[in-house]
């Protein structure tokens, strides 16, 4: 599907209830499916990335049923299998386009002794997977890939090891996969990464009844096994990555305000809104609440008509690698030069995102130069419509909607069907603020 989007005429004005988010909703899942019991977890997010998951764990042996379908969520009852563990699936499982679905998968099945071949998309299948085999290939597991470690993957798990795991990479995919390899090892699995990445799994587990020791001055993280879980009803808050989207409109479109209320505000995911608020943003975010295991609060955004450039550093690029397309895309907004350093993992995400990033907004007329790991932004500019490609990357089809709002003339953004990867409902959202986009 090609969108055609138009500039903005008028102000993007209300309220939109992101849905839940996707890194809670694939957790809530997995660990329903590992533990004794019936689980009840509520506002999942309804995508195919977590139609992926759920398609898995069905295949493993897990029920898993659908209570209620609403407004991009979905309510679930899932009977996992417990300490019988999973069962071979007749086939290979599919994780499509999901990272998060294949690598955390690869560490929950390396503690059992199943075989089992893992695939996806052309896109996941060129993704690495060697950061996560090579730590559970030390704890015992065995795999045999494709060309580079790459998808397919098949996996002989049982009989692992506790291990102490210097992680290279500040990667929450990485970490949690280990740590749920962990769940059924010998012994104590520890994980040490250069940078804080996503705590999700280590705030979950314990409510599946699995104790996490963290030290976060460390960025560490431990569990003790075998350990089993239980079931636990989890609630999943809204996706701060989602919510960046419209706060990211608001911003640019003149007169907009735009209130975003339940959202994650999980200190390890929104490294994006302390950005925004050293660029100058007109922001206001209320937090001081909880659902289920994840602090939340409201945030309103304003349009900004100028912002400060600023520099995001490698340590901060955990907390907000999913916000760096629209953090580029604001960055045209900003006077002077906005850099970005440490990036070199957005070449291996669902595209090579940071080269993406760098030639759309050249389409669009901004002055951006890009390296192996930076990238640097040159403002203020005034962006012009352009036609830009998704390349199948869901993220960079919202970010480039956006934009075109924001530009003279008219954007087509050309495979904007990626966005049902994380956000069905987006462009509904986006209109029901008033953007008035027609469609295809």
């Amino acid at each position: 599907m090609d969108l055609r989007v138009l500039t903005a005429t008028s102000p993007l004005s209300g309220t939109v209830r992101v849905p839940g988010d996707k890194s809670v909703s694939h957790r809530s899942v997995l660990f329903a499916a590992m533990a004794r019991g019936v689980s009840r977890p509520t506002g999942v997010l309804d995508s195919a990335d977590v139609r992926a998951s759920i398609a898995a764990v069905r295949a493993l042996g897990a029920r898993v049923e659908i209570t209620a379908e609403r407004d991009g969520v979905l309510d679930l009852e899932i009977a996992g299998w417990g300490e019988r563990g999973p069962q071979p699936p007749d086939g290979t499982i599919d994780c499509g386009n999901s990272g998060t679905t294949a690598r955390l998968l690869t560490g929950i099945l390396a503690g059992w002794p199943i075989e089992v071949t893992l695939a996806g998309d052309e896109s996941l299948s060129a993704r690495p997977m060697g950061r996560v085999t090579a730590p559970l290939s030390e704890m015992g597991a065995r795999f045999a890939t494709a060309e580079g470690g790459r998808l397919p993957l098949r996996i002989s798990g049982g009989g692992l090891c506790g291990i102490d795991y210097a992680s290279p990479v500040a990667s929450a995919q990485v970490k949690s996969a280990v740590l749920l390899a962990g769940v059924r090892a010998e012994g104590t699995t520890s994980v040490t990464e250069p940078a804080p990445s996503r705590d999700h799994t280590e705030r979950l587990l314990p409510a599946f009844g699995v104790p996490v020791a963290t030290d976060p001055a460390a960025c560490r993280a431990s569990v003790t096994g075998p350990a089993p879980l239980h079931a636990y009803g989890v609630a999943v808050p809204g996706d701060p990555s989602s919510a960046a989207f419209f706060v990211t409109a608001a911003l640019l479109v003149p007169g907009s305000e735009v209130t975003l209320p339940d959202v994650c505000l999980n200190p390890t995911r929104v490294g994006f809104l302390r950005v925004l608020e050293r660029m100058g943003a007109d922001l206001t975010v209320a937090g001081g609440t909880a659902i289920g295991t994840e602090p939340v609060g409201t945030i309103v955004a304003r349009y900004t008509p100028e912002l400060r450039p600023t520099t995001i550093t490698a340590g901060e690029v955990p907390s907000l690698v999913d916000e760096i397309p629209v953090l580029a895309l604001l960055a045209t907004r900003a006077r002077g030069v906005t850099c970005f350093t440490g990036v070199a993992e957005l070449r291996v995400k669902e595209s090579d995102r940071l080269e993406a990033i760098a030639h759309a907004l050249a389409a669009f007329g901004a002055d951006v130069r890009t390296g192996p790991d930076w990238l640097e932004v040159s403002g203020p500019t005034v962006l012009t419509g352009a036609t830009v490609a998704s390349l199948g990357d869901h993220r960079l089809a919202m970010a480039w909607a956006i934009a075109g709002l924001a530009a003279s003339g008219a954007t087509t953004v050309a495979g904007f069907e990626a966005t049902d990867v994380s956000y069905p409902g987006f462009l509904g959202d986006l209109n029901a603020l008033g953007a008035g986009i027609a469609g295809s």
